[in-house]
């Protein structure tokens, strides 16, 4: 491996076009044939990480390098749980045991290490990251030899240009390839509200990739219904919901960790409300003795950026790993729980939520400017993650 090649660490501002990457890219892929790579998603993964993923797998099979899609976590969403399954998608979930020192190196898509626990797996095996191509806010979480990080709509869009510049020839004729190019619309699509939100970049790709989508496969994705359990943790969002400023906040209580996704997706709804700009939802996701405090933020508002709302509102552990961040028009927050994980008496339980319930909001009032200073989260072995549905 070349020891002078440079990370491509800029950081492009909305609307710019970026310097050609591709050549870039296959130049360090060819270097690399013959080896077996992780590409490394957040724990619950959206379309664009999946559909990003596989467009990677796909691009790197074209060296000589085999890949597999891998994530720690659960995927629960109705669309994504679709996505997966009608379009065939190989994805490997990681359990306590698995060989990750089979893998050369790792490759992360549509995160930056902040929102997978398999980052600090595969670190203290020395698998060091390759590849990282990402749409978010910078985190600074970690580095790797080829860095492309855009302040665009979807990471889709990213990899939808590569195959467009040649990493990647799309035949009509190929079913995978018909799948593939329906994901990436997918991806594109969820992340910039059907389009909505979208720029000149994501238009681009979207007009590229008409050719080859399964408009009968997305349909079939986009109209799954929702599971009963969302459909509870919604009815619970609109009963508990605190309305301030056109701010629409909301605790649901205990989750499981399955009903993850009814987060966003209450947070979603929450945002049909007329005179809402902006809705966040939180609950405690509970995993066997491990507990988070989850939230999930969307906006309409253009002016209020949800990676900055959520850093200042609920600030950093110690080392300067913030709880929570985002990208344009949606944000997430992660907030262990600590010791206090675990409790399993009723009385206990209700008094704990209780108290993360008004320390959250708290703490989110006081960032809108409703109330006073809110206590400061002091949690034991924090890990401050970032969540982009």
């Amino acid at each position: 491996m070349s020891t002078e090649r440079r990370p491509l660490k800029d950081v492009t501002p909305a609307g710019a076009r970026p310097p050609k990457r591709t050549d870039e890219l296959a130049s360090l892929l060819n270097e690399h044939q013959g080896e077996r790579h992780a590409i490394v998603m957040q724990d619950y993964p959206d379309p664009d990480a999946i559909s990003s993923a596989w467009a990677h797998k796909m691009i790197a099979a074209k060296f000589g390098i085999d890949c597999d899609i891998v994530y720690e976590g659960r995927i629960s969403h109705q669309e994504n749980l679709a996505l997966v399954q009608l379009s065939d998608i190989a994805l490997v979930r990681y359990s306590d045991g698995d060989d990750l020192k089979q893998y050369n190196a790792t490759v992360f898509v549509d995160n930056q290490g902040t929102t997978s626990t398999l980052t600090d797996r595969f670190a203290a095996l020395g698998v060091k990251p390759l590849v990282l191509v990402d749409h978010h806010e910078l985190q600074d979480r970690i580095t790797a030899e080829y860095i492309d990080i855009r302040k665009i709509g979807a990471t889709a869009t990213i990899y939808t240009e590569y195959i467009r510049e040649g990493l990647l020839e799309l035949s009509k004729s190929n079913v995978t390839h018909v799948r593939l190019a329906t994901a990436l619309m997918h991806g594109i699509r969820s992340e910039t509200g059907g389009l909505i939100r979208a720029g000149e970049e994501e238009f681009e790709a979207a007009t590229f990739l008409t050719q080859f989508v399964d408009h009968s496969l997305l349909e079939d994705i986009l109209s799954v219904k929702r599971a009963k359990q969302v459909m509870d943790v919604i009815r619970e969002a609109l009963a508990n919901r605190e309305i301030q400023d056109s701010y629409s906040i909301c605790g649901v209580g205990y989750l499981r960790v399955e009903d993850r996704d009814s987060i966003p997706q209450a947070a979603d709804f929450l945002l049909t409300e007329e005179n809402v700009h902006t809705a966040i939802v939180y609950g405690i996701i509970v995993k066997g003795d491990r507990e988070l405090v989850v939230g999930s933020m969307r906006t309409t508002k253009v002016t209020l950026n949800p990676d900055e709302f959520l850093k200042e509102a609920l600030g950093a552990t110690e080392t300067g790993r913030y709880y929570g961040g985002g990208r344009r028009g949606a944000g997430g927050f992660e907030i262990p729980i600590g010791f206090l994980a675990g409790i399993k008496d009723d009385e206990m339980m209700r008094m704990k939520w209780r108290l993360y319930d008004e320390l959250i909001k708290s703490k989110l009032l006081v960032k809108i400017g409703v109330h006073g200073p809110a206590p400061a989260v002091r949690t034991e072995s924090a890990t401050a993650r970032s969540e982009e549905n």
